[in-house]
């Protein structure tokens, strides 16, 4: 795997904000739901993949030696783990897109209820 710097992280968030762009373009709501799929997919869409990164950072903080041991470090990974399961009840956002795309009648779903991108 190629080394993650700030800037791969930073291409990942600028093509969230192209998709924010593009969908206040109102595009077609099929092609719009294409589009978000994958970031609501239940098992890898980006409430999910979010709650991990938050409690990988939480782990890594908390395991790191130089890492001082006070309330205020142990407050602060406690907030992040909140976050991360926070993120997590999000997940259920796909029910919402699989709704959406029983309104405008899109074929595709490998299974009833279910997202294409699995």
């Amino acid at each position: 795997m190629p080394a993650l710097t700030p800037d791969t992280i930073r291409t990942a968030t600028e093509t969230l904000s192209d998709l924010t762009d593009y969908l206040r373009e109102n595009p077609e709501p099929v092609e719009a739901l294409a589009l978000i799929e994958p970031l609501l997919d239940e098992y890898t869409g980006l409430p999910v993949q979010l709650a991990d990164t938050l409690r990988a950072l939480a782990r890594a903080v908390q395991e790191h030696p130089d890492t001082p041991r006070t309330a205020q470090v142990d407050l602060l990974i406690t907030e992040l783990r909140t976050a991360a399961w926070e993120q997590t009840d999000q997940h259920t956002l796909h029910y919402a897109l699989d709704d959406l795309r029983d309104l405008y009648g899109s074929a595709g779903a490998s299974e009833p209820g279910g997202c294409w991108c699995r």
